[in-house]
């Protein structure tokens, strides 16, 4: 009897959904070229059956700072243990994927330390390790789809039994042969009365818990509500930006925060968009659904999933599928090309799911920025079943903020500081979803907004800790919370001193919070000189030679080194992807000046800095 088919393991650990999408696309193409592949997120898998693997490709993405995704964290702790040896994984052939971003300093960081913990612990590698870059004209899936190439080859060369027909005959593509991993079951309206009864907080629980497109187990039931109390725009008139300042109080449960926390919140999609896509797709918005995995079809019910309570579909779709504002996959074209009936529309669909029409799909979708909505109105003819639509339409995601406000300074209150996003692409004015809809909302209005509590990348500093702050534009809104918190704080017992760095482009329009800054500037306030401390302002535009926070830094050199002499913690935050690097820099710069030392040297100063918590970091793009 020969030797019996191989299979392939394809573990991902996602943060945003990329990772999980380029895992299920390996595995698809493993299965078209008849090696069967099963897919797991690696909270999902016992690490320490890792050796009686034979063949596992790893997809991990890297998230902002050089961080790992939640879902990876308990492994990699897992991987770390010294007892494993050099020899653990000696039976295990290993090919690494990773997702990153190339304007970030720790590009791609995850999968390079998972592929060289991997080696070090004697597995072998199939095909080097693949680095998808979001700044790509085609993103991810211009490295991704050679290294695949790559990886079927050298599995067939390693063991043929992975490919019975070889690495390049696939089944064809006349049929769909995949499944939807869905199924959705419609109830009957008059037995469900109690649908009307629910909390929404119950609500949103309920869809987003059937939702495909979680990825956080936690995170389906809010934490709690938030009402807004305050809408003020920050910028003046003549300023290219619109940021603002947002007010909010607790609506029923209040949750406890630090200063240096983020919240997430849960946008509402525009009414009339969600009509529109559930008339492009005849669905009928009032029938009651339940989703459930179709691997339970077997046993006759949805498994686990029975126990939810059915909801409305259109609730379903305005709470967990985001037609709006995200655009679709590749894959999704591939699926619509089976359910179109013009000839002209399937060849159009067909060419962008294919390799050669990769960047073509790329130029029409991700780089227009086309929500699912417009690429359903683009073809008209597709009927697509809501099974795949709610597989496919991303997720709506919770769009993350770093809070502004101190709960000791602002008690049962939670501050924004928000650049509403909008830019124009092809004569296409976009918005962002979650910013434009926050300045849209007035008080008066008194919506609940669902959201939930976390830590972001910014401790939040005893007060005996000097700290020195960077924050240019909407990176302030963090050290607004931390000045507020130390001037309470400062009035029952002594506070170490705090220096600040802010730039915007206008001092006349762009000044966040100006009066607020310079009120504790001032004699005795938290950034005076007297206290030690210090408040520093770069406006780059307000003359003919730019200036940025990075030339303000190193203008104060001596004050800063000799605040990092006393022990005092650097904390840098912003929406740019390339400051934070310009910073460390002028950093390093200093660090040499002052110690005669290397280039070399310097930044393993600032590493160990990093190390032990005294270099905080918390950029988005």
């Amino acid at each position: 009897m020969g030797e019996k088919q191989r299979k392939l393991l394809v573990l991902y650990a996602s943060q945003t959904g990329n990772a999980l999408d380029a895992a299920e696309r390996i595995g698809r193409e493993a299965e078209r070229r008849g090696c069967p592949a099963s897919i797991a997120s690696t909270d999902e898998f016992d690490p320490s059956s890792l050796p009686h693997e034979e063949s596992v490709v790893f997809v991990v993405s890297t998230t902002g700072q050089g961080d790992s995704p939640d879902s990876f964290k308990e492994f990699w702790r897992f991987l770390l243990q010294r007892n494993l040896g050099n020899s653990w994984l000696q039976r295990l052939r290993f090919a690494v994927f990773g997702l990153g971003d190339s304007g970030y300093q720790k590009y791609n960081f995850v999968a390079k330390k998972l592929d060289k913990r991997l080696l070090d612990l004697g597995a072998t590698t199939i095909v080097e390790k693949g680095l998808g870059d979001d700044q790509h004209p085609s993103g991810y899936e211009a490295t991704l789809d050679p290294w695949m190439l790559s990886l079927w080859s050298m599995l067939y060369k390693i063991n043929p039994k992975y490919f019975p027909k070889g690495p390049d005959v696939m089944i064809p593509h006349d049929e769909l042969t995949d499944q939807p991993k869905y199924r959705i079951l419609y109830h009957k309206q008059e037995t469900l009365e109690s649908e009307l009864m629910a909390e929404s907080a119950d609500m949103i629980e309920r869809a987003r818990g059937m939702s495909p497109g979680k990825l956080s187990k936690d995170k389906t039931k809010p934490d709690c509500f938030l009402k807004m109390t305050k809408n003020e725009v920050l910028t003046k008139a003549g300023s290219t930006k619109d940021v603002r300042h947002f007010e909010f109080q607790f609506v029923s449960s209040s949750i406890k925060y630090e200063v240096g926390d983020v919240v997430e919140l849960l946008p509402s999609q525009d009414s009339s968009a969600i009509d529109a896509f559930i008339k492009r797709c005849h669905l009928d918005p009032e029938s009651f659904i339940t989703v459930c995995p179709r691997e339970t079809e077997n046993n006759g019910s949805c498994g686990e999933v029975i126990t939810h309570v059915p909801i409305k579909l259109k609730t379903f779709v305005e709470l967990t599928m985001d037609v709006t504002s995200a655009s679709p996959r590749r894959y999704f074209f591939e699926v619509m090309s089976f359910y179109t009936t013009d000839e002209r529309e399937k060849e159009r669909l067909q060419y962008f799911a294919s390799a050669e029409g990769r960047d073509d799909l790329y130029n029409y979708n991700q780089k227009e920025r086309k929500s699912v909505l417009e690429v359903l109105v683009d073809f008209p003819s597709v009927q697509m079943p809501f099974e795949w639509l709610v597989q496919l339409v991303p997720s709506l995601k919770p769009r993350a903020f770093s809070i502004s406000s101190s709960p000791l300074a602002h008690p049962a209150q939670v501050h924004l500081t928000v650049s509403v996003v909008s830019w124009t692409r092809y004569k296409r004015t976009l918005k962002g979803l979650c910013s434009t809809w926050l300045a849209s909302l007035t008080p008066e209005q008194e919506i609940n907004i669902p959201v939930w509590f976390g830590k972001g990348s910014l401790p939040a500093p005893p007060q005996s800790l000097p700290l020195i702050l960077v924050g240019p534009g909407t990176g302030c809104a963090p050290f607004r919370g931390f000045i507020a918190e130390r001037a309470v704080q400062a009035e029952t017992s002594p506070i170490a001193p705090v220096m600040f760095f802010f730039g915007c482009r206008n001092k006349d329009t762009d000044f966040l919070y100006r009066d607020f800054w310079e009120s504790h500037a001032r004699e005795g306030g938290m950034l005076s000189e007297v206290k030690g401390g210090g408040f520093y302002t770069a406006f780059s535009r307000d003359q003919p030679k730019k200036v940025y926070v990075q030339h303000k830094i190193r203008e104060m050199r001596k004050k800063v080194w000799d605040l990092l002499c006393d022990g005092a913690a650097l904390y840098v935050a912003g929406s740019s992807t390339k400051m934070p690097c310009d910073v460390m820099s002028a950093l390093e710069e200093i660090v040499m000046e002052e110690t005669g030392g290397s280039k070399e040297m310097a930044s393993r100063w600032l590493k160990a800095l990093e190390k032990a918590g005294r270099y905080n970091v918390e950029a988005w793009s």
